[in-house]
């Protein structure tokens, strides 16, 4: 780690280079300090450049499943950030679970003062999804090899390249538009919040090393209401037709297919709401005002709009 007080603190970002990672680079970015974008294919990083100087970002081959890459990518760093989720089910036992304890000893044992673990909110090691127990048992790795790290779960995130707010409005142009689960909740929370949330554990661990923030939206909301919120600021009028159970698992017996829409595992998640439990502290917590949705989701999803923002200005004019 960096020696010198005046020297550029030195972040490392697992998995860096995805939806998230880049809303976390761009916050860490405004202190000054040197990025390491860890990818297994560091060229799928390569928009995160635009947003630096010059020698401000390194990208660096490595893989969680590969200790020794990780070593190198670890080294001399001043905080670690490890920000890699799977949905899919063969691989959350490697990379929720091991590829997180990989991260958080190597990263104790290289002197680092800051480990942020993103997890997810609902991470539950008695869980009835994988996905839950996966994520919470990462959870207990890093905490046990890496006591002062700062555990995060966010919620559903969203943002202008997201797949889900953007999924959603795609499916919406369909003659009859399905909605699963319907009374499940959700608290989505919008993906600058989150980088910054990610950005201030990394770069204070005095304050925030240690604990687990629950990083959600502004208010709850069910999928009934989620997608007709988004309907309207994509200006759409969709037919819904709100699906009973026994449909919702059937589809998601065929989620081993390609292209399947859901896995049994995403299927199970859906069965338990997905909001702040209120146990933990949050985005408030942080010093962050939580956004909502209605205030930016317009702006990308008016691509949705028949005849785009041209469509919705004669509309709304």
């Amino acid at each position: 780690m960096t020696s010198d007080p005046t020297a550029p603190k030195i972040i490392t970002l697992i998995g860096g280079g995805g939806f998230i990672g880049r809303y976390a680079a761009e916050q860490l970015l405004k202190h000054n300090v040197r990025l390491r974008i860890v990818e297994r294919n560091p060229k799928s990083a390569h928009t995160l450049q635009p947003l630096s100087r010059v020698g401000q970002i390194a990208l660096m081959p490595a893989n969680l499943e590969k200790p020794a890459t990780i070593e190198a990518a670890v080294a001399g760093a001043d905080a670690v950030i490890n920000l890699v989720g799977t949905f899919d089910t063969a691989k959350q036992d490697a990379l929720h679970v091991e590829g997180a304890r990989t991260a958080a000893e190597l990263a104790a044992k290289a002197g680092v003062k800051a480990f942020v673990q993103v997890s997810a909110l609902g991470a539950d090691k008695d869980g009835e999804s994988h996905y839950a127990q996966t994520k919470a048992q990462g959870e207990e790795a890093v905490r046990k090899a890496f006591p002062n790290a700062t555990i995060l779960r966010p919620s559903t995130v969203f943002g202008a390249e997201d797949e889900f707010t953007n999924r959603f409005a795609g499916m919406m142009d369909l003659p009859v538009t399905p909605i699963l689960a319907p009374e499940t909740r959700f608290q989505p929370v919008f993906v600058r919040d989150l980088g910054l949330a990610i950005a201030k554990a990394a770069l204070d661990p005095k304050t925030h090393g240690g604990k687990t923030y629950e990083i959600a939206g502004p208010e709850p909301v069910s999928m009934r209401d989620l997608n007709h919120r988004i309907a309207g600021m994509a200006g759409m009028e969709p037919n819904f037709v709100e699906l009973p159970s026994v449909m919702g698992n059937l589809i998601s017996s065929f989620g081993f297919l390609p292209g399947a829409p859901m896995t049994k595992d995403q299927w199970l998640l859906l069965q338990k709401d997905n909001v702040a439990t209120g146990k933990n502290p949050g985005l408030a917590d942080m010093g962050i005002t939580p956004t909502p949705m209605a205030s930016v989701a317009p702006n990308w999803l008016e691509r949705f709009t028949p005849g785009g923002r041209f469509g919705r200005a004669a509309r709304e004019g």
